[in-house]
């Protein structure tokens, strides 16, 4: 299994925080949003290979950042794009790597904080055999409405996804955290060509949904989506409050 982690964004709602460092680059606690994830995804014996998508803008600090994963089969790859109006679009992005990869497809959003393991989500994955999305439950209508909002069966079987809704459903969201079967990779292609939306996976999997089944795996513990100044404060906080969480150790930087 490849993992892809999606790093091409402008974060513009972060502005001027994110005008000179890349979202995923940010510091929480003593190390940076990223490494979060490369923590997570150097514990799963299944990854062979992580692959880092971003742009040119800050090409050079990521291979700054790279330096710190040495023995890590790590490769970055970049988008064309300077600035937000050039950029591809995290479908595109994902589309162009994944047109290229012959395995199956761990993707996780570039600006997520999470403390459950991925090992039983993997479990989950080979179990199920076809895309598995990461969920989780914010509890509160009023947040499901910036997120993909999904409704479940007792099977966890995905009956819809429904993005950024302005009157959710449920409270069960999308995490940017997914599984792809190498089957489905050339979908990415068809949507692309299709003439959809290039830029949110979420919309990617309303239309497959229509095509092959998907489940959801619900994740436990902490969820962060770093979008907002609000819930970038609020990971600092959990951080710098000095609370130490085994799930969140990874190497300084």
């Amino acid at each position: 299994m490849i993992s892809v982690i999606l790093a091409g964004g402008y974060a513009k709602r972060l502005w001027p925080l994110t005008e000179e460092i890349a979202k995923p680059l940010l510091p929480i606690g003593n190390k940076r949003i990223i490494d979060y994830i490369m923590e997570k995804l150097m514990n799963l014996n299944r990854i062979r290979k992580i692959i880092v998508s971003t742009n040119l803008r800050f090409k050079e600090d990521f291979e700054n950042w790279a330096k710190n994963y040495p023995d890590t089969n790590l490769e970055l790859i970049y988008d064309r794009s300077y600035r937000e109006e050039e950029k591809p679009g995290a479908i595109k992005a994902l589309s162009d790597i994944a047109s290229g990869l012959h395995d199956d497809c761990l993707v996780i959003a570039g600006d997520n904080l999470f403390t459950d393991s991925l090992e039983k989500m993997i479990e989950e994955y080979d179990r199920r055999g076809t895309v598995l999305i990461g969920l989780y439950n914010v509890s509160v209508l009023e947040l499901a409405k910036s997120y993909g909002v999904v409704q479940v069966d007792h099977d966890l079987r995905i009956l819809s996804i429904e993005e950024k809704p302005g009157n959710p459903k449920t409270t069960l969201v999308s995490t940017g955290i997914y599984i792809l079967p190498e089957r489905i990779l050339p979908k990415l292609t068809e949507y692309i060509v299709g003439g959809y939306n290039p830029d949110e996976l979420g919309r990617f999997l309303e239309w497959l949904l229509k095509l092959e089944p998907i489940y959801g795996y619900i994740l436990s513990g902490e969820w962060y989506d770093i979008g907002t100044w609000k819930t970038y404060k609020s990971a600092l906080e959990r951080f710098q409050a000095g609370e130490k969480d085994k799930n969140f150790s990874a190497p300084r930087v």
